[in-house]
């Protein structure tokens, strides 16, 4: 794998060219990580490397009605921080891989797509492994989904069980945390 450097995290984030998915990565600033999540959300931060993000919804007629859209709500307190951490489970770090190219289909295509699946290509695994690099050993990842392991209900991925973050029909995520980093990998989809 060729070394993390802005270029190669640019073409990592083609992954997610053709699908509806928010990418966000801000500075740690605060114990309870939840707090630094919420501020990715609100569009508060940016990329402490300066390196790109993705915002589907950019200059949409949606975010300027709603300057939250499309989260229904985002962590601002402890006491959203603590039913926030109540949506999520920790998943581990080999099962990242294949929920970041999840996150990269819409959910009833999506089993054709995973490592080992009809269809999946190395180019997508090795994006999916260059937005893993940039968290190091110890980072912790936390999803919305009912997800296991790498191959948890993937015949049918709007089915894993989500607890939604959003208005829309299906969303799923993954928060990545770090002593340094926080990132906010989301994707929204209507069934």
């Amino acid at each position: 794998m060729e070394p993390l450097t802005s270029e190669t995290w640019t073409d990592a984030l083609k992954l997610y060219e053709w699908v509806c998915t928010f990418v966000g990565v801000a500075a740690r600033e605060h114990d309870e990580w939840w707090l630094d999540a919420g501020a990715i959300m609100r569009l508060e931060t940016q990329d402490p490397r300066g390196w790109e993000s993705i915002d589907p919804y950019d200059g949409e007629e949606e975010r300027r009605e709603d300057p939250l859209f499309p989260w229904l709500d985002t962590p601002s307190t402890s006491a959203d921080a603590e039913r926030c951490r109540a949506l999520v489970s920790e998943l581990p770090r080999a099962s990242v891989p294949s929920l970041l190219i999840l996150l990269a289909v819409r959910p009833l295509s999506a089993l054709s797509l995973l490592p080992g699946g009809e269809g999946c290509g190395s180019e997508r695994d090795s994006r999916a492994e260059v937005l893993l690099s940039r968290f190091p050993e110890g980072t912790r990842f936390y999803t919305n989904l009912g997800w296991k392991d790498g191959r948890s209900d993937v015949r049918r991925p709007s089915a894993l069980g989500s607890n939604p973050f959003s208005g829309y029909d299906w969303d799923a995520g993954l928060i990545a945390v770090n002593e340094d980093e926080v990132a906010v990998f989301w994707n929204f989809q209507n069934l």
